[in-house]
């Protein structure tokens, strides 16, 4: 069965997301010519005759006077015979790159000409995106743009779990019910979803997938053996969307599958056992992605255990992949999980800066190190990765995390775009230049983006309806990093509200003012951490405060925040380029938003605004507590505006938020007026 024959509609009882049926209304009737070859043409193919439905025809050539031609350029007659759009677009289109693609239409008809078959589906959907923004159900937009993806890589992590205890085909850090890959230990046999699933993720580019955790358990580490056919049935799969499969592996296989006694990197028995299977799986799966590897991190195996270091590790599962294209991408989230609360030197935030900064230069071209977006872990509020900026020999992937975690969990409402766009848009050398997203696209082909993924098997995917937009807002972010949050929340409302144009402005400020709310009621000013350990959702201030985690505020009668200079604290700030570690040095330069993950100070430290430190505490936690009101209260009056399921799902959760939000509020103004015995200016009433 092909790819393009996998990829069948999805039924009634899911939510189709951004890609309803009025999305594809545009062509309905309409006459397509499609000149290309391959699986994904195949799929191509089959979303074309979706769309035209049993009116509409989608033909090979380009006689019939086609509305709309999507055509490989190398398939074209020459082009001094075409006219119009389509002579246009193949102009357009010489010298892109196999994702590339230039669309023009002038009302009339469309031509979208690309290099490869992955350009021409990407293509397609941006045509879609199109005439929904242009708010015509019916018209072809008049167009004329050439659209390239400014990184490389742009991949989605599925944290999913094969089987794990009694949670068979669970999802670690997921929010919206299991895995669509995995039941009773087991690659689940209707596939159906799992189409649906790439479809979705085509449709804002993205290219590269991992279908397991990277917290990889002894199950799961047979998906090299005995589940490799059902593996390579999902790749085919996704192949048909433009997207390769790779599989996070345990270092240890060797040992877990009982085949040898060691998992020394550097032992030749060792080589040859991962050399024969990427050679195994290049047979089942010959465009495999390739491996992504969590090693010597909170209790996983890796080459520490043998002496050896990253670099051996990476080269080693390098060194198997190559002959056959693959990469590695090697997680550097690596630190003391098992630290001392009551040693201040040793920092959590300075570990993967420490552990792999003085290794650049040094791994296989087909390794890609994975890196955290913060130095922490998905905090609300985080200073870029140093790291991420000091491998500029080696490929790297900046990595976000569109599940919740540490955000409401799909509960509370936070939209996290405009946080991705600030850690994208980032000046790395704080002089003026460059952006970390212009510093990964320059980087190499083997760099870019990756996320961790917020979908289950709930009927809308991600639990609350509006979280989708997390998900198509990390794709279209990571296709072109330039786009406001705004224009993306514009496309994501008018594609999946296309009946509520009057609600448009409403659904898109409700959106974008939800990071900010969600990070005036929790932790403050950068310091992060105040969760409730292990289910990491509602407050507990002091919940990781004396824990082996690293992650502390140090809060005391005199002050908080964690000093993280060079002068007085654990150093963590040099690690930055020399403009940034003097701005963050300083309490007169650094930014408010981050000061308590750089300094300790008294309560009565006055901010850049003048308000002091207590002062805003309280004042935040209040403001942001009403707003969730408000929010609860905005949607309540939307009531039979708005489609019910979706309207009920979403009034559910907000209610939820208004209780958390309430929570968090009144914990943390308690708390640090009982350590700081200051009252609130304001005389707010303070339990």
């Amino acid at each position: 069965m092909s790819a393009g024959r996998d990829a069948r509609p999805l039924t009634p009882t899911i939510d189709p997301c951004w890609l309803g049926p009025a999305v594809t209304a545009v062509l309905r009737g309409r006459h397509v010519s499609l000149l290309a070859a391959g699986p994904v043409t195949d799929t191509l193919r089959q979303e074309l005759e979706a769309a035209v439905g049993p009116a509409g025809t989608v033909g090979g050539d380009l006689t019939g006077e086609p509305v709309l031609v999507l055509a490989r350029r190398d398939l074209l007659p020459d082009a001094t015979t075409l006219t119009g759009p389509v002579r246009r677009a193949v102009d357009a289109a010489h010298g892109l790159g196999g994702e590339g693609f230039a669309l023009v239409g002038d009302g009339r008809s469309a031509a979208i000409v690309a290099t490869g078959e992955r350009g021409l589906l990407y293509g397609y959907f941006h045509l879609l995106r199109s005439a929904a923004t242009a708010g015509s159900a019916d018209a072809l937009p008049t167009l004329d743009v050439v659209r390239e993806p400014a990184l490389a890589i742009r991949m989605i992590n599925q944290w999913d779990n094969t089987s794990a205890g009694d949670h068979l085909g669970s999802v670690e850090r997921g929010y919206a019910g299991d895995s669509i890959f995995f039941r009773d230990g087991r690659m689940v046999a209707d596939r159906r979803r799992i189409a649906d699933y790439a479809r979705l993720l085509a449709s804002v580019g993205i290219n590269a997938v991992s279908i397991n955790n990277v917290n990889v358990h002894p199950a799961a580490v047979r998906l090299l053996t005995d589940g490799l056919p059902d593996v390579a049935d999902v790749a085919r799969i996704f192949r048909g969307f433009g997207i390769s499969t790779y599989l996070s592996v345990n270092f240890a296989s060797p040992l877990v599958l009982g085949d040898l006694p060691t998992a020394d990197p550097c032992d030749a028995s060792v080589v040859a056992w991962w050399a024969g299977v990427a050679e195994r799986i290049h047979r089942e799966i010959p465009d495999f992605g390739g491996f992504v590897v969590k090693a010597n991190s909170e209790g996983q195996p890796g080459p520490f255990d043998y002496g050896r270091d990253h670099v051996d590790g990476a080269n080693l599962l390098a060194g198997a992949l190559a002959p056959f294209g693959g990469r590695v991408f090697w997680r550097c989230f690596v630190y003391d999980h098992r630290q001392d609360w009551r040693d201040r030197s040793t920092d959590r935030a300075r570990a993967a800066h420490d552990h792999f900064a003085a290794l650049d230069g040094r791994f296989a071209d087909n390794v890609v190190l994975q890196v955290k977006c913060g130095p922490m872990d998905f905090q609300v509020r985080e200073p870029v990765s140093p790291l991420a900026l000091a491998m500029t020999r080696t490929n790297t992937v900046v990595e976000f995390q569109i599940t919740q975690e540490y955000t409401g969990q799909q509960i509370d409402l936070c939209c996290l775009l405009p946080q991705w766009q600030e850690f994208l848009a980032f000046d790395v050398s704080g002089e003026g230049g460059d952006t970390l997203a212009c510093a990964l696209a320059r980087r190499s082909a083997s760099s870019g983006v990756c996320a961790v993924s917020n979908i289950g098997d709930d009927a809308n995917w991600t639990g609350h309806k509006l979280a989708q937009a997390n998900l198509y807002g990390f794709g279209r972010l990571a296709w072109d990093p330039a786009l406001s949050p705004r224009e993306i929340l514009d496309e994501w409302v008018a594609l999946t509200f296309p009946d509520a144009a009057d609600l448009h402005e409403t659904l898109v400020e409700l959106q974008l003012g939800s990071w900010s709310t969600y990070e005036m009621y929790t932790a403050p000013l950068g310091v992060g951490w105040m969760v409730t350990p292990h289910t990491h959702y509602g407050p507990a201030v002091d919940g990781y405060e004396y824990s082996k985690w690293g992650t502390y505020h140090f809060a005391d009668r005199d002050g908080l925040g964690v000093d993280r200079s060079v002068a007085t604290g654990t150093g963590f700030a040099g690690q930055y380029p020399t403009a940034w570690a003097q701005r963050y040095e300083h309490l007169e330069t650094c930014p408010d938003e981050l000061l308590l993950f750089f300094h300790h100070v008294p309560y009565l430290h006055r901010l850049h605004t003048g308000e002091t430190v207590i002062q805003h505490i309280y004042d935040t936690h209040v403001e942001g507590a009403r707003r969730v009101v408000t929010m609860r209260d905005l949607w309540r009056s939307l009531e039979g505006r708005l489609d019910d399921v979706s309207w009920t799902n979403v009034m559910e959760r907000l209610e939820r938020q208004v209780g958390s939000a309430r929570e968090w509020r009144d914990q943390v103004n308690t708390y640090f007026f009982r350590k700081s015995g200051i009252p609130d200016r304001h005389g707010r009433v303070i339990h």
